[in-house]
């Protein structure tokens, strides 16, 4: 059985209606405009990449787990303005991963998780190959470890 992979940031056409809204208008979806202050810090989902000092994102409640399951779940996530969804090649993982604590989750085809654990992003390569050698792995989801927020999600290639 093949462990390649492909990991896929968030579609940006699914926020374009918000990076055109201004603070009273974010505000009554819950959301609101940043200004990155840090880097790393503030992790793109649609880039899958760090906001540069000085840079202006969205950080907006998104449901990153939209399923018919116990384990639907939303959260705070960040987007740069005015930029788009990366796509990844096969088994490329993308810097934002590789220097943090990662909580990986994965889900059956019914959207229940049947494993999680977390990892140092050096090896996350392993964990994701390791969890898809389990036929019963469908998908994994990957989140900041320390803060819990939502990252990507990662398929089967």
């Amino acid at each position: 059985m093949s462990t390649d992979f492909i990991i896929k940031a968030l579609d940006d056409k699914y926020f374009s209606q918000y990076l055109q809204m201004n603070e009273e208008q974010l505000a009554r979806v819950n959301g609101c405009w940043l200004t990155a202050d840090e880097s790393p810090g503030y992790p793109c989902r649609v880039t899958l990449q760090e906001a540069e000092v000085g840079e202006k994102i969205l950080l907006i409640h998104y449901p990153y787990h939209d399923v018919k399951s116990p384990y639907r779940a939303t959260g705070p996530i960040f987007v740069r303005a005015n930029k788009t969804m990366v796509e990844l090649a096969i088994n490329e993982i993308p810097e934002i991963l590789q220097t943090r604590l990662l909580s990986v989750r994965a889900y059956d085809v019914n959207s229940m998780m049947v494993h999680a654990e977390t990892v140092q992003g050096p090896a996350l390569e392993d964990v994701i190959r390791n969890n898809f050698k389990n036929d019963q792995v469908h998908y994994l989801q990957i989140h900041n470890g320390n803060p819990g927020c939502f990252n990507c999600s990662v398929f089967r290639a």
